[in-house]
């Protein structure tokens, strides 16, 4: 069993997909109710084709109301979900594809977004990677000012 409150976070974790990464967030989904997440799946409901926007913004949004909470977003590739939640200024979204990725964009840049590509990922790796990824903490340090300088567009 995970501590869900490891990383200083909140134990609530939004998901949220395309239509190519339906089955993947799924599989997530189950992960982290087993692992004693409150876990708030944002869709879509089927694998009926959508846009990866439309769900990177509600993951998004939702994040903007609940800063404690961190997020998953998923897409075939990965690329373009976190492209799109990567536009609001409040988020941090890493594409990963193992482990220690997952644990570095945490450790170093304090990400608050996990980003995943169903069709690049094994399902295990996927899983690894969400835990790592929700079980480590941000450094601090002289990785704060880099962070720091994320949020503020350069003059």
């Amino acid at each position: 069993m995970i501590n869900p409150t490891a990383a200083g976070y909140s134990d609530i974790v939004y998901i949220s997909s395309d239509h190519a990464g339906f089955v993947l967030r799924k599989q997530v989904e189950v992960h982290l109710t087993n692992s004693g997440y409150k876990v708030r799946d944002l869709g879509p409901a089927d694998v009926v084709s959508v846009d990866y926007p439309d769900y990177g913004a509600k993951l998004a949004e939702a994040l903007r109301c609940d800063p404690s909470a961190r997020g998953i977003a998923i897409c075939g590739s990965g690329i373009g979900i976190s492209i799109a939640v990567n536009r609001f200024s409040w988020v941090r979204a890493a594409l990963v594809s193992n482990p220690v990725a997952a644990r570095l964009c945490r450790q170093h840049n304090d990400a608050n977004v996990l980003a995943l590509g169903e069709r690049l990922i094994a399902k295990e790796t996927a899983l690894a990677c969400v835990d790592e990824f929700l079980q480590t903490d941000f450094e601090g340090g002289r990785h704060q000012r880099r962070v720091d300088k994320l949020t503020v567009l350069p003059k």
